[in-house]
């Protein structure tokens, strides 16, 4: 079994709504906190891996070649250029996986058994992303299999909710019949624009059909969230002071909110107070520093 490893999958199944912005950069937020954060790169298209600057050439260790049994994960994960932050990089090698797998038997755990098989071996980390592609297929469906959680990412415009019935039904789908303990963490809204009546109208949408699902924190439309992929950097890396790199840190701290997860200040509060008990009772002797948890 795995160690109390929180993982999410970050899905919708219409392509440019935001969903490698937000895995690289919530991942990013998180492993600044002191987490330890896996990435893992299930679009072919392979734009995390891009966004990182981890491409692999082909025939390279890639979640391609740790899907077929190629490569383990050890071989496969690989850090990124901020501390705490791995990737399990992509390819176009991964172009025909939905096919190439769709007679295997055990075709939808392959993603699941590859990271336990890492956890009896290595320190699992805190959390996993998985970057899930723009279809609700093979490679996404591993991914649902294996998270604990899922994070639909969508842009404050016109069609936003086209497609998310289905989306919703497959998730619910994969909850009843493979996977019981998967549940919805929230709902991303990025370009928004406050001032616009259609994002306006599409968050009170969305608040009317998915109450309280819905991230309070609003990512903004911001041009160096688009320009940072093109230097390998998250937004914290190439424009730290930008509204980008402000909201994705309010995300962050929603999503370390809702998943229980324990950052450094928290650690040092708690140490703090255990200081303060026992100079109220000196028959207490004080614990030694602890690691991160996880809730």
């Amino acid at each position: 079994m795995l160690r109390l490893v929180q993982i999410i999958s970050v899905i919708n199944q219409k392509g440019g709504v935001g969903k490698t912005t937000a895995c690289a950069n919530i991942g990013a937020a998180i492993a600044s906190s002191g987490h330890r954060v896996f990435l893992f790169d299930l679009d072919p298209q392979a734009h995390l891996s891009i966004s990182l600057d981890r491409l692999p050439e082909p025939g390279e260790p890639s979640v391609y070649s740790l899907l077929s049994g190629v490569h383990s994960l050890d071989e496969v994960i690989q850090p990124t250029n901020q501390e705490n932050l791995w990737i399990a990089p992509t390819n176009l090698d991964l172009t025909g996986a939905e096919m190439e797998f769709a007679a295997e038997i055990g075709r939808e755990t392959l993603l699941q058994a590859a990271i336990e098989k890492f956890s009896r071996k290595h320190q699992t980390p805190d959390l996993i992303i998985f970057d899930c592609p723009p279809a609700l297929g093979l490679l996404s469906l591993n991914a649902l299999v294996a998270s604990n959680h899922v994070i639909i990412p969508l842009q404050a415009e016109f069609f936003a909710l086209q497609g998310m019935a289905q989306l919703l039904d497959v998730i619910e789908r994969v909850k009843r019949r493979l996977n019981p303990g998967l549940s919805l963490l929230g709902i991303l809204v990025s370009m928004f624009q406050k001032q616009r009546n259609l994002s306006r109208e599409v968050l009170e949408e969305l608040d009317k059909h998915f109450p309280g699902v819905v991230f309070d924190t609003k990512v903004r439309v911001n041009v160096r969230l688009a320009e940072a992929p093109s230097h390998g950097q998250t937004i914290y890396q190439y424009a730290p002071e930008s509204v980008g790199a402000q909201d994705f840190a309010a995300v962050a701290k929603e999503f370390v909110s809702r998943l229980g997860l324990k950052t450094v200040e928290d650690v040092v509060a708690d140490m703090e107070t255990e200081k303060a008990d026992v100079k109220d009772d000196p028959n207490e002797v004080a614990e030694p520093g602890r690691e991160l948890e996880i809730g």
